[in-house]
C-alpha cells in the first residue's frame, strides 16, 4: 500500500459520486414527466488489502463502488386533465401497451393516452393500449388493441310507452255517436287527414316512437269523456293511433293503409273513481283472426294481450316486417296477474270479449277489467280543478346514434356516449403487475420491460385481484421530491469535493516523494 493506492481510492470516490450526480440530475430532469419513477444510488465498499501492523494483521480499503441503482415505485400525485382517456392508477398495476412495429409488450404508469386517426387508443409514441372488448356487460375474449370502430349506436324499436295525464272531469263530450263507449272508434277514419279531427276529442297528446330501423313516428292518444255516474265514477274513452300512411300492417290480405282503420292501434276506456283516481281500464286491439274483412268492424277488435310487465299491448308495423313490433301502453295501471285467469289476464262479469259486445246500454261496471290492478306512481288522473294536460310521456326506443365522446370509469371500462342519449360499454383496459417490480427494466418513453428477475406479468382488471383503480381525466405525476433531490445533491457535492482533496493531497505527497531525488 502506498501513495498511489490513496490516489486511486480518491478517484473511486469521485467516480461513484459522479454517477450519483447523474442519477439525481436525471430525477430532476424528469420532475415533471408523467408517471416517472425516481431512482436512487447506493454505494458499497470494494476489496481490501491486507497489511502488517504492530498489533498484527490489518486491512485497508481500496475505495467505493456503486452497489445498485434502485427505482422508487411509490405512487405520484394526480394531475387533472381535460382528456377523458388520460388515466392514472390509484394503487398497484401498470398499463399494457404493444409496439405495433415489432409486437413487443411494454408496461407503463403513464396513462396519457388518446385515440389516433385509425381509432386505436395509443400512447404518445404510438404504442397501442391493450384491453378486452365488452360484450353483453362483461369483458370477454383475449387481450387486444383497443379500437373504436363502432362509430354508431344501433337503434332500438319502441316496446314500452307510458303517459301520465290529467283529464279534466268536467270536459265536454265532443265525440258523440249512438254508443258513447266507442264514439271515437266509430268516428276515426284512416282515409281522412287527420283521421280524427280535434273537434272530435276533448283532449289529445302526441309523442314520438321509433321502429326497428331507427325511424321516428308520431303516436297520438285521443281522449274523450263518456259519462259520470251518480256515485261520481268517471269514464273516458280513448283511441291510440299513428300516421295512417305509415301503417304497414295487413289485415285479411289487405294493406291497412288503404282502409279506414289505417293507423288505428288500440281503443278502450279508462274508469276513475269519484276522487279522480284511475281504477280500471279496457283495451282492445285488432284481432289476428278476422271475423270479417272490414278492419273497422267492432267484432275484429278484441281484448288485448298483456306484456311481460302486465300492460296492454298493441302491434304496430312501420317497416313491413313479417311480425311488426309489439308496444305496451301504460296509463299508470298494470296487471301483475296478466297470465292468470281464463281470459288472458282479463276479468269480466259479462261476455264481453270484443268491442262488438259493448253497447250503449252496457253499464260501466260490466266492462272488462284487469284480473288484478296495480296502480303506479304518476298514474293518469281525472281531477276537476286541473285542466287536461300531459305531465310525462316516456318510451324506450331510440334512433341510431353517432359517437360524441368516451368516458372511463374506475374499473377501466371505456364507454361510448352517443347522440341518441345512449351510453354503451365498449372496452375494459387491461392491467399488469409483477412479483418483483425491482426486476423491471426502464426503456425510456415512460416504458418498462419485464425480465426473468421481475417474473411474468400477472394480467387483470382495475379494482380486482389486488389491482388499483383507474382515475379518468387525470395523470400520475412524477414522484420526484425536489427538496430531497436537492439535499442529495448538496451531500454528493460535498463528498465529491472531499474526494478531490484526497486526490490532490496524494498528488502533492507523490510530488514530494519524487523530489527526494535531486
Amino acid at each position: 500500500m502506498g501513495i498511489t493506492s490513496s490516489l486511486y481510492t480518491g478517484i473511486s470516490g469521485l467516480n461513484v459520486n459522479s454517477q450519483a450526480t447523474s442519477v439525481v440530475s436525471n430525477n430532476l430532469a424528469n420532475s415533471s414527466t408523467c408517471g416517472f419513477k425516481s431512482s436512487y444510488t447506493t454505494f458499497e465498499d470494494i476489496f481490501y488489502s491486507a497489511i502488517t501492523t504492530g498489533g498484527g494483521g490489518g486491512q485497508v480499503g481500496n475505495g467505493a463502488g456503486v452497489a445498485s441503482i434502485n427505482t422508487d415505485y411509490t405512487q405520484g400525485s394526480y394531475e387533472s386533465s381535460s382528456t377523458s382517456t388520460n388515466m392514472a392508477l390509484n394503487g398497484d398495476g401498470y398499463f399494457i401497451v404493444v409496439d405495433p412495429d415489432n409486437g413487443s409488450t411494454h408496461y407503463s404508469r403513464a396513462g396519457n393516452f388518446d385515440f389516433d386517426k385509425d381509432g386505436y387508443l395509443v400512447d404518445p409514441y404510438g404504442n397501442m393500449v391493450q384491453g378486452w372488448e365488452v360484450k353483453e356487460g362483461s369483458a370477454s375474449g383475449t387481450l387486444a388493441n383497443i379500437q373504436l370502430d363502432q362509430s354508431q349506436s344501433p337503434p332500438k324499436a319502441t316496446s314500452e310507452v307510458s303517459v301520465s295525464m290529467n283529464l279534466n272531469s268536467h270536459s265536454t263530450d265532443k265525440a258523440i255517436t249512438a254508443n258513447p263507449y266507442t264514439s271515437e272508434f266509430e268516428l276515426y277514419d284512416g282515409t281522412s287527414n287527420p283521421p280524427l279531427d280535434d273537434s272530435r276529442s276533448s283532449y289529445n297528446t302526441t309523442m314520438t316512437i321509433y321502429d326497428e330501423n331507427g325511424a321516428s313516428h308520431d303516436l297520438t292518444v285521443y281522449m274523450d269523456p263518456v259519462d259520470t255516474d251518480s256515485d261520481g265514477n268517471i269514464i273516458w274513452e280513448y283511441v291510440v293511433g299513428c300516421d295512417p300512411e305509415q301503417d304497414q300492417r295487413t289485415f285479411g290480405g289487405v294493406d291497412m293503409n288503404t282502409t279506414s282503420g289505417a293507423g288505428l292501434l288500440m281503443t278502450g276506456t279508462l274508469t276513475f273513481n269519484s276522487k279522480g283516481q284511475l281504477v280500471s281500464q279496457t283495451a282492445f286491439t285488432l284481432t289476428d283472426t278476422p271475423a270479417s274483412t272490414n278492419p273497422k268492424d267492432p267484432a275484429n277488435w278484441v281484448l288485448s294481450s298483456f306484456s311481460d310487465s302486465g300492460e296492454p299491448e298493441m302491434n304496430v308495423n312501420f317497416t313491413g316486417s313479417p311480425t311488426g313490433q309489439d308496444i305496451s301502453f301504460n296509463f299508470g295501471l298494470s296487471n301483475p296477474s296478466s297470465s292468470v285467469g281464463g281470459n288472458g289476464g282479463w276479468s269480466t262479469s259479462s261476455t264481453i270479449t270484443s268491442l262488438a259486445n259493448i253497447t250503449s246500454t252496457t253499464d260501466y261496471s260490466d266492462l272488462p277489467s284487469f284480473y288484478k290492478n296495480a296502480i303506479m306512481p304518476g298514474a293518469t288522473t281525472s281531477y276537476e280543478d286541473s285542466e287536461s294536460a300531459t305531465y310525462t310521456n316516456n318510451q324506450d326506443g331510440y334512433a341510431t346514434g353517432s359517437l360524441l365522446s368516451v368516458t372511463v370509469d374506475k374499473n377501466g371500462i371505456i364507454s361510448g356516449v352517443y347522440s341518441n342519449n345512449q351510453t354503451i360499454e365498449l372496452y375494459q383496459v387491461g392491467l399488469a403487475d409483477f412479483a418483483s417490480r425491482d426486476g423491471l427494466v426502464a426503456e425510456g418513453n415512460n416504458l418498462f420491460r419485464a425480465t426473468t428477475e421481475s417474473g411474468d406479468a400477472v394480467v387483470g382488471t382495475a379494482g380486482s385481484g389486488g389491482f388499483g383503480k383507474v382515475v379518468s381525466n387525470s395523470l400520475e405525476a412524477s414522484n420526484v421530491d425536489l427538496a430531497s433531490e436537492m439535499t442529495k445533491l448538496i451531500i454528493i457535492q460535498a463528498a465529491y469535493s472531499a474526494n478531490s482533496k484526497v486526490v490532490t493531497t496524494a498528488d502533492t505527497m507523490l510530488t514530494t516523494a519524487i523530489g527526494l531525488k535531486r
